[in-house]
């Protein structure tokens, strides 16, 4: 997640410098910019370029400055609003698809203050068709049915699920035997489903949920066991709240092609690798990607894991969970758009 912090007081300048340096310390937290006043020149770039914006200052500054830029709650980035003392995060835009009612609770707890969310299913402790398409990186192919899906959670009406039963959806099931907010659901199983998708449906009513492709760039130390690059993976996926198995494919760098732990673990996890020619890695540009100016003057690129990974998840992919060290490896995670 891309996260930009706006201020308008000096003391709510000094707390968003604050927040800054704590959420960089999360691996999920791709990168944090801070900007300061003049929003009305700021609030059109922050919503299109960010996938979050928190904004410390009052909510009538904040309405005003939003309403003419939100469009949909599928393309419109979270929105937070923080009081200058720092008492209380609000989730004010996109609390499921975009992501603010989680980072709600994140930044209430770095900073000590008191979450508020309104949307109504959270409230009821109900799972929200669109918080599973969230949680387990799915597009809603169509979200106007959103709404009464989600009404109809509310009411307590048993919603049905049907995948194709030739596809692996292990990690649908760990999740909905995981998740602690009450969903009634009925799941079927045919062929005529596509695989890698899923048909919710009640009553005429239809939504499709559709995986992304996600996936983990490995980078690491030549002769690196599979049991610890098998670790730094556990560790990054256990981050994202998702199981393993929702992971489509591992990537790495063409020099890392014949590195036994990434080939072992490939074929432990049954799960494809791709290694990325090193021409596309000199070529890629992208400002999300940290550089290394050692893996730089040792191989010519500026880095392994991160992209790897974007190269591999495809055009206008993002990284979800930047590149993070365990003990020798680098492990980057990024899905299609």
């Amino acid at each position: 997640m891309k996260v930009a912090i706006i201020s308008v007081s000096d003391k709510g300048k000094e707390l968003a410098c604050d927040l800054k340096n704590k959420l960089e310390k999360d691996s999920t937290i791709i990168k944090t910019d801070l900007y300061h006043k003049n929003v009305g020149k700021y609030f059109p770039i922050l919503f299109y370029e960010y996938d979050a914006v928190i904004a410390i200052m009052a909510s009538g500054i904040l309405i005003r400055s939003i309403a003419p830029l939100i469009e949909s709650k599928v393309s419109d980035p979270a929105v937070l609003n923080i009081d200058d003392n720092g008492n209380f995060v609000i989730s004010t835009l996109s609390g499921h698809l975009g992501g603010a009612n989680k980072l709600t609770e994140k930044v209430s707890t770095l900073i000590g203050a008191t979450p508020i969310i309104t949307t109504s299913t959270d409230v009821n402790k109900k799972l929200g068709i669109d918080v599973i398409a969230k949680d387990l990186f799915l597009t809603v192919e169509n979200p106007k049915e959103i709404l009464f899906f989600n009404k109809a959670i509310l009411d307590g009406r048993e919603i049905s699920i049907t995948i194709n039963p030739s596809y692996d959806f292990n990690y649908l099931f760990e999740y909905l035997n995981n998740n602690t907010l009450e969903i009634d659901l009925s799941i079927y199983y045919s062929s005529k489903i596509n695989p890698a998708e899923i048909l919710v449906s009640l009553d005429e009513h239809e939504l499709i949920l559709k995986e992304k492709k996600l996936v983990v760039g490995i980078g690491c130390r030549r002769g690196k066991e599979c049991s610890k690059i098998y670790d730094g993976l556990k560790k990054s996926i256990s981050d994202l709240n998702v199981s393993i198995s929702r992971v489509n494919m591992l990537a790495s760098a063409e020099i890392k092609q014949d590195e036994q732990g990434i080939l072992e673990l490939s074929e432990k996890l049954d799960i494809p690798v791709n290694f990325v020619e090193m021409e596309k890695l000199k070529l890629f540009k992208s400002d999300d990607v940290q550089k290394s100016e050692f893996v730089k003057s040792k191989f010519g690129i500026y880095g392994v894991c991160e992209p790897s990974a974007l190269i591999s998840a495809g055009f206008e992919s993002k990284l979800v969970y930047k590149k993070t060290s365990y003990d020798g490896v680098t492990i980057a995670i990024a899905i299609s758009k």
